[in-house]
């Protein structure tokens, strides 16, 4: 497949220096435990289906999925190469079968309505209005009719502090792409997309902000 363009493409923690630090900063901030087990939750992934990591990073939650349900086919897809390794060396150590592929959101190296689930944590946010479109629609165009879309990233705040938190959040990943987070525009981006029974479902307090679950149907 042809290589990701890189003018494109922002590294998980906005700088490829940070990405070894990538686990630990999650880890510690974000209360990642708690929201990734809940999006598998959330998901109800059964065995034999087909699962779609998008932005799959390090690939914990990849990893946690196939631990989850076994019989389920787990594929992780990033832009980034060196975190695909970092994810590839995990998924060995946890004896976990895993296939990552090296691909941008929106130009996604599958055929139309081969997936059963796609989830995807802490990356929307990190995209242009545009580039979320875009995904959004690549991911409508992989799923399979009565397919689910299973999200984890930041969302409207819960309160004042909330807000405040999450300016840390924009500083450091931008405003104006940040913001459509902020101010619940997801919701809308997978309604217009075609997705039905676009849900906000579960909500964290984060040191960093309000982290929200959402979950989204391909019509049959």
């Amino acid at each position: 497949m042809d290589k990701p363009d890189k003018s494109e493409y922002v590294p998980a923690l906005s700088f490829h220096w940070l990405t070894p630090y990538y686990d630990a900063v999650v880890g510690v901030t974000t209360r990642e435990r708690a929201f990734k087990q809940a999006l598998i939750r959330q998901a109800g992934i059964k065995a034999g289906q087909q699962v779609l990591d998008l932005a799959c990073g390090t690939g914990t939650l990849a990893i946690w999925i196939k631990q989850n349900q076994p019989l389920a086919l787990v594929t992780g897809v990033d832009g980034d190469l060196p975190i695909l390794s970092i994810a590839s060396r995990k998924t060995k150590q946890a004896g976990a079968e895993v296939q990552f592929d090296h691909a941008l959101s929106y130009d996604l190296p599958y055929p139309d309505a081969h997936f059963d689930r796609v989830v995807s944590s802490l990356f929307f946010h990190h995209l242009t209005w545009e580039n979320k479109h875009r995904t959004a629609r690549e991911l409508f165009r992989i799923l399979k009719p009565g397919a689910e879309l299973h999200i984890a990233d930041w969302g409207c705040p819960t309160n004042a502090v909330m807000r405040m938190l999450f300016l840390s959040i924009q500083i450091l990943d931008g405003f104006k792409n940040t913001q459509d987070n902020v101010s619940g525009r997801l919701i809308k981006l997978f309604q217009d997309t075609g997705f039905a029974e676009v849900t906000q479902c579960e909500t964290f307090s984060t040191i960093y902000g309000t982290m929200t679950l959402y979950s989204a149907v391909k019509r049959s």
